[in-house]
């Protein structure tokens, strides 16, 4: 295990590579060495204690994949403040919603991604900060907030990065150092809030210590070498990006390749040109690619491996990722965002069937069982339960929500997941849906995986999701939501012989609708409870949901 800083930590890295690549932007023509990203993030650092940003503080970051971004990442570690990573989809209500609960006294951010402007969110939830000096902020609904950053353009009430840049230039490499020395490895440095799938964000709290061995434990399996170039188009602001992509990279003295946000020419693009070797995403990101009309137009040989992780992998994406995309050492992690994220990983020598049918075995110094919801007790090999892990990944809690982190870590220190998982007689594990994701049709358990993996083996279906839906009679129905490949058709009575066809009978979805989009998080979850609530109001279940209509 390393018990080093992310500051400590980047400074072994720079000295052992120096004239390696750290950070790539093609499209702006960036590169730094590590030497070079190390001085970068130093003048940061000082910049930070020039505005008076102090160890324990809390900066929040609202921005895509910016340069600017990992700077902050290690910036903030090295003076011991607190990053906290704000969903680059979020609108007013959510920002307000983390900015305050998180505490957070500093906000550096973009001017907007997509329909979501952040500039004018800051604005409205701080109506005087134009009128304020930068660093003056005094605000009623986020009392905690001093300063506001902005990395684009120049906003009165705002420092610009460029300003953070030079402002601290005065103060000595010497006062920066000392700081270090007096961090430890297991504080505090992140604070992550869970993408809201099942309900209200959560700041995950996780520490250097976290972070860096997580990170290192993945690229090991992955059999990173300071040679890898990874192409990162998920987000940084979640624990894929951040943990996967940056710390497997820094950790391994690895080149960071990454795109602002996801697209997918731009990524096929970007791993040409780039000559990378391994590429991170969620299935609907691979999914894009190689449905994208130009796939066979680029150049992919470069690549080695990879991670396709973040939500359930289908089987038959895996296959198309190794043969299409020569992503030969492709492998999925396990994990969620309390436990930083990595519990379980498939390894890249492992066969071909085992690592698209199963996310692999237990991460170093991880402990994982599997036991029965109800009773507690452990259950036999093959026996589907809730996966529960404990060991060094672990976060230190919820931020100032001291009773959702005693529920989700019980008091001898397992994580309980949530996720339904078997366990076979090799010690891989298989992911079979959430506990609340399954469905209880008239006392029959269905997995809504078993039913969405063989949708997939139909050519004509790019992509599937099925929810359980309330039936007064039954408790609960099954519904597809089918996603169908371009230039193909299919009725709901096709869709539902091709399950009964390959599947027990009270597996069959009784509803069935073709859409065109799935509704999903920032980091790419699908929410699925967004989808049976689609289904309510769509077929009028309400009184069998038990919600009163107006």
């Amino acid at each position: 295990m390393i018990n080093k800083t992310f500051g400590g930590l980047l400074e072994d890295i720079a000295g052992q590579y120096p004239d390696n690549e750290a950070l790539v932007y093609v499209d702006r023509g960036l590169r730094y060495t590590y030497k070079q990203f190390n001085e970068v993030v130093n003048a940061a650092a000082k910049g930070f204690m020039k505005m008076g940003i102090k160890k324990g503080d809390h900066v929040a970051i609202w921005a895509t994949n910016y340069p600017e971004w990992v700077v902050t990442m290690f910036a903030t570690a090295k003076i011991g403040a607190v990053l906290v990573t704000v969903n680059t989809n979020y609108k007013i209500f959510e920002a307000e919603y983390v900015l305050k609960q998180s505490d957070s006294s500093t906000l550096i951010l973009i001017e907007g991604f997509k329909d979501s402007k952040y500039v004018e969110i800051i604005n409205k939830l701080c109506p005087n900060l134009s009128s304020c000096k930068p660093g003056e902020l005094v605000s009623e609904k986020l009392p905690k907030l001093k300063n506001v950053i902005s990395i684009q353009n120049s906003h009165d009430g705002m420092f610009n990065w460029s300003d953070i840049m030079s402002i601290g230039s005065d103060i000595s490499d010497e006062e920066l150092f000392a700081i270090g020395k007096t961090l430890d490895p297991h504080d505090v440095i992140n604070i992550q809030y869970t993408s809201g799938t099942t309900g209200f964000p959560k700041g995950v709290m996780l520490t250097h210590y976290n972070i860096v061995n997580n990170g290192y434990n993945i690229g090991e399996c992955l059999k990173f070498t300071e040679k890898d170039r990874l192409c990162i188009p998920v987000p940084f602001f979640h624990c894929f990006g951040l943990v996967l992509a940056i710390m497997v990279c820094i950790t391994h003295g690895s080149t960071m390749v990454p795109l602002e946000h996801f697209n997918a020419l731009e990524t096929l693009e970007v791993i040409q040109k780039e000559k990378c070797t391994a590429v991170h995403g969620v299935p609907t990101m691979f999914i894009f690619m190689l449905e994208h009309p130009d796939f066979d137009k680029y150049d992919l040989s470069s690549l080695r491996a990879g991670i396709m992780a973040g939500s359930p992998c289908p089987i038959k994406t895996m296959r198309e990722v190794v043969d299409k995309m020569n992503m030969r050492h492709i492998t999925s992690v396990y994990g969620q965002t309390e436990s930083s994220p990595g519990l379980t990983q498939t390894r890249v020598d492992d066969p071909l069937e085992v690592r698209v049918s199963t996310v692999g075995r237990e991460l170093p110094e991880t402990e994982i069982k599997i036991i029965d919801p109800e009773t507690g007790k452990i259950v036999p090999n093959n026996v589907s339960g809730e996966l529960c892990a404990r060991g060094y990944a672990l976060m230190k809690g919820y931020y100032n929500m001291p009773e959702a982190t005693e529920l989700a870590i019980d008091k001898d220190g397992w994580l309980h997941t949530g996720d339904l998982a078997t366990r076979n007689e090799e010690g891989y594990y298989h992911i079979s849906g959430r506990i609340k994701d399954m469905i209880i049709r008239g006392g029959e358990n269905i997995y809504p995986k078993e039913i969405e993996e063989l949708f997939y083996t139909n050519p004509k279906v790019k992509d599937v999701q099925v929810v359980g839906v309330p039936s007064k009679k039954l408790g609960e129905e099954i519904m597809a939501y089918i996603i169908l490949r371009d230039g193909t058709d299919m009725t709901e009575e096709e869709a539902k012989s091709y399950v009964m066809e390959n599947m027990a009978r009270h597996k069959v979805p009784k509803y069935v609708e073709f859409i065109t989009e799935l509704p999903m998080t920032a980091s790419g979850k699908i929410q699925k409870f967004k989808l049976r609530d689609m289904a309510i109001e769509k077929l009028k279940l309400q009184e069998d949901a038990n919600i009163e209509t107006a």
